[in-house]
């Protein structure tokens, strides 16, 4: 896991290594082992390592070919590199590394474009070939990793964060709108937006070329590819033990001891379960409780769970204290707003065990490729709904401030859509158009935003789904398409690279994502199940108690720190002349003072608006409206 960087000039202007020295030292909590940069006249690649796999300086970045005609630098890890060696190896090359990053390299070379395909794993990475002066950046198959670049006439820059950008000369930026609409309504942007107009992220599963004279931008993997199969429960049953074995397996490939987030919930009970039985030495295993989460938490699923499977455990004790640092430490680690509180206990788990552990398993990915939320089964029983959709214009008359019948609007009118996109959309927000974020802006800012569609990556991933999928199924392609890239893979790697740790996800294995979509949607939410396969290939692995018992968990207590050890923070970052560019500062304190007396639901909406009101302060003097 590292922090990539680099600069394509089109106009073939020199880049001074010096000058770039800012750009790849701007990633160095991503890669805090060694740092270096190649400069080809105007080309250059930057890298900032990690070292995971193959600790000796001979797998630093860049790295060169034999011939040193190509030049690599990769963030991620390629989980069946060994496999990939062997036939390449076969073919009489030879390596002079045990990195995967070598491997990467010559797979390029012999097969070309093809390989990309062949990788199981997470990865951005940018490759150049010094002869045909070509540049191609090229980013995995979900979007695990993340690879941003910025555009202009005279040169692109990319890297695994935009504040690498950020520390280049001459980058004019301006704030995008759609992303800054897509913030209010999901808490971050989606699809290639970010809140800079000029900066974009690369679509998962694409590969960008670059040259002197064009730019081309084609995809490699996609998942509208994939079929659904006929097969039976038992035959899926099987199947899922095997992959899902088999991707634990490979996730524990490193030269650096690797540990697990252990939750006490199923999905990392499963991963600490067959970690324990694939892993050389005694497997560590972590469990978070926080200051905040009341005594509600599974400490002690989690501790049967290593105890069962005789882990190396440690329970964590984290505080919530000084919330303030912590929110302007994680402004810029994600270099945007983005408003999923979750971050704030990864954060600071992965803040307090830095230097002490490189490597950690996690269990996100279950709910979306097997059904663990409500959604799966709410959405295949929508048409009962209907009888009920005159219901929230009739709330929205009697001009209620309850909370709970807010909620209840809010879920009625996202159900009962005509609208195959706008409905799932809204099944997947906090927000309604009775209740537009939109409001908490001035009128100019909001007459812009008016013109824009919130549900804009929504319709475009629709549109190319096969006429063919059911509503259920479509439900399950567009989580793994933008919750999970767009809000949890952005949490994670954000929260946690920002302290040198890096995430790998088992659920996320190519091989069992595949398989887990090409499942009829009726099967893995079978009886109104949720994760009813996993929960039938688990059985008799993991106790009862976590399958078939009800998950605790905790949510992060934004809405209680708005009312009490944030309150004066809230409004003193409100109240800039900065923030009146574009907030409704008398609506915003309006619903403040209504969220202090418990009225409204404007929780999530409050804490949106805070976040964005941190990064608008701290950026005040790169934006203009």
């Amino acid at each position: 896991m590292c922090g990539i960087c680099g600069q394509f000039n089109f106009n073939e202007s020199r880049i001074i290594k010096k000058d770039f020295v800012a750009v790849n030292d701007s990633l160095i909590h991503r890669g805090p082992d060694n740092g270096s940069i190649k400069v080809f006249e105007n080309v250059a690649l930057g890298h900032r390592r990690l070292s995971i796999i193959d600790l000796s300086d001979n797998a630093n970045q860049p790295m060169s070919s034999h011939d040193e005609r190509y030049f690599i630098v990769f963030n991620g890890e390629v989980y069946n590199f060994l496999d990939i060696k062997k036939d390449l190896e076969i073919n009489g090359i030879k390596f002079y590394t045990k990195s995967d990053t070598e491997v990467i390299l010559n797979a390029y070379m012999h097969y070309g474009d093809k390989c990309f395909s062949m990788f199981n794993g997470m990865f951005a990475l940018a490759i150049y070939d010094n002869i045909k002066k070509e540049l191609i950046l090229v980013r995995d198959q979900f979007g695990i990793k993340p690879i941003y670049f910025y555009q202009d006439d005279n040169k692109l820059i990319f890297s695994s964060e935009k504040k690498a950008i950020l520390k280049s000369k001459d980058v004019i930026l301006n704030i995008n709108k759609q992303a800054l609409l897509e913030y209010m309504w999901y808490g971050n942007p989606l699809g290639n937006n970010t809140f800079y107009r000029e900066i974009n992220e690369l679509e998962p599963g694409n590969i960008i070329k670059i040259s002197k004279d064009k730019i081309t931008n084609f995809k490699y993997f996609n998942i509208n590819s994939i079929k659904e199969i006929d097969i039976s429960e038992q035959e899926a049953i099987n199947r899922i033990k095997y992959l899902f074995e088999e991707s634990v397996k490979r996730h524990l490939i490193s030269d650096v001891p690797v540990g697990v987030f252990l939750s006490g919930g199923i999905d990392s009970s499963a991963i600490t379960a067959y970690a324990s039985k694939h892993y050389k030495g005694k497997l560590k295993t972590f469990s978070i409780c926080f200051d905040y989460d009341k005594g509600v938490n599974e400490l002690s699923l989690a501790s049967k769970v290593a105890k069962k499977f005789g882990t190396d455990h440690t329970e964590v004790k984290i505080s919530g204290d000084d919330l303030i640092n912590v929110l302007e430490s994680l402004d810029m680690s994600h270099d945007e707003p983005f408003g999923d509180a979750a971050n704030i206990p990864l954060y600071l788990i992965s803040k307090k065990l830095k230097g002490k552990i490189k490597v950690v398993l996690q269990g996100d990915g279950g709910d979306e490729f097997f059904g663990g939320y409500s959604r799966y089964n709410t959405i295949k029983n929508k048409n009962k709904w209907k009888i009920l959709s005159f219901l929230p214009k009739l709330i929205e008359l009697i001009q209620t401030e309850n909370t709970k019948i807010l909620r209840f609007q809010r879920f009625i009118d996202a159900i009962t859509q005509k609208n195959q996109y706008v409905r799932n959309a809204l099944l997947l927000t906090m927000e309604s158009k009775y209740r537009n974020p939109i409001k908490v802006f001035n009128e100019s800012m909001k007459n812009e935003l008016k013109k824009l569609n919130p549900f804009e990556r929504y319709k475009d991933i629709y549109c190319k789904y096969p006429k063919i999928l059911d509503y259920s199924q479509a439900l399950f392609f567009t989580d793994s398409q933008i919750v999970l890239k767009d809000t949890f893979f952005e949490k994670v790697d954000k929260s946690t690279m920002a302290n040198s740790m890096e995430i790998r996800i088992p659920f996320l294995d190519k091989e069992l994502t595949e398989f887990a979509l090409s499942l009829p949607a009726k099967l893995k939410t079978k009886k109104g199940v949720p994760k009813y396969l996993l929960k039938k290939a688990f059985k008799n692995l993991i106790p009862d108690e976590i399958l078939y018992g009800s998950k605790k968990g905790f949510g992060v207590p934004y809405g209680y720190w708005l009312k009490t050890s944030l309150k004066e923070y809230f409004l003193t970052q409100l109240n800039t002349d900065h923030v009146k560019n574009f907030i409704d500062i008398k609506v915003v304190e309006k619903m403040f003072y209504e969220h202090l007396r418990d009225k409204g639901n404007h929780g999530f909406l409050l804490w949106k608006v805070l976040i964005l009101s941190i990064w608008l302060n701290k950026n005040k003097r790169i934006f203009n409206v």
